[in-house]
């Protein structure tokens, strides 16, 4: 989305669209450019089933994470949880749209449900040096990748 004006409002109602990046104008060609590609590796993450961050491995077909060599297999819902989160770096995911894609539109689990399983991957990955899980106040959860 490129928007005339970089208020934090715009942003948060940009992202609760669905959009998947934000610029201001006037847009930089070079960044633009840099942004698309990033794009277009994760789409090629989610058609692949396969995402390496750093040293750390999902496989979407087994649902299992593998790093240093450890592999293991997490629960179905926390593995789309982390798979997704992971696809978008830095980008922030409301509960919302989390549950809706997790869990569907259907699910008559609250939000609260999110919650706790963002609570147990941090708890699963808390040494992980590849990525962290954050809480954005007021909006949802973004997932760092480590450099």
């Amino acid at each position: 989305m490129i928007a005339p004006k970089h208020m934090a409002k715009d942003v948060k109602k940009g992202f609760l669209m669905g959009v998947d990046d934000y610029m201001v104008c006037p847009v930089d060609e070079d960044e633009m450019l840099l942004r698309i590609r990033a794009l277009l590796r994760r789409a090629k993450i989610v058609s692949e089933h396969e995402l390496k961050v750093g040293d750390t491995t999902l496989d979407y077909d087994t649902l299992t994470v593998s790093t240093h060599g450890e592999e293991s297999i997490l629960p179905q819902k926390e593995f789309y949880l982390l798979y997704k989160l992971l696809s978008y770096p830095n980008q922030i995911f409301t509960r919302e749209q989390l549950m809706d894609d997790i869990w569907g539109p259907e699910s008559e689990s609250t939000e609260a449900t999110v919650s706790v399983h963002i609570g147990r991957l941090r708890k699963r990955f808390a040494d992980s040096r590849d990525f962290s899980i954050h809480t954005i106040r007021g909006l949802g959860y973004k997932a760092c990748v480590m450099d």
